[in-house]
């Protein structure tokens, strides 16, 4: 696994319907950023979430951690980091860094999700497809 391959990136835009009463991107959306910059670090690979469901796997999450350390506001663009920490075995870790459009970090954070088989509703491997990948 390259250092470049490991880091994903991309940028939104805070949508009011994101932010509080005080105007501030509201706490809980940070997670929803994580979600997002996970979606597109897969997609990075060419594999989706709706592909590896389709193929008997779900990614629940089992750990979160946020670090706040600046608020993100209405209309503000900013830029989601998202990598993984180590090569995936039943779960995958991933840490995040979200920057305002100064490059300021506003949050960190930390996901881990397990790999589940639908099937038999129990932990699973990685698959060997994304290992593959990774490894490439």
């Amino acid at each position: 696994m390259s250092e470049n391959s490991n880091i994903s990136e991309f940028k939104i835009r805070v949508r009011y319907g994101e932010t509080d009463q005080m105007g501030v991107v509201y706490y809980g959306n940070y997670a929803q950023y994580f979600e997002v910059g996970r979606t597109e670090w897969l997609r990075n690979f060419g594999i989706t979430y709706k592909q590896m469901e389709e193929e008997g796997y779900l990614l629940p999450v089992i750990s979160l951690h946020i670090k706040y350390k600046k608020s993100a506001a209405y209309d503000d663009l900013i830029t989601v980091k998202t990598s993984l920490v180590k090569m995936p075995s039943v779960t995958i870790e991933f840490n995040y860094e979200i920057l305002n459009e100064s490059g300021d970090l506003l949050v960190e954070g930390n996901t881990v999700l397990a790999f589940v088989d639908i099937n038999r509703n129990r932990p699973t491997r990685c698959p060997q497809y994304l290992l593959d990948k990774l490894q490439n």
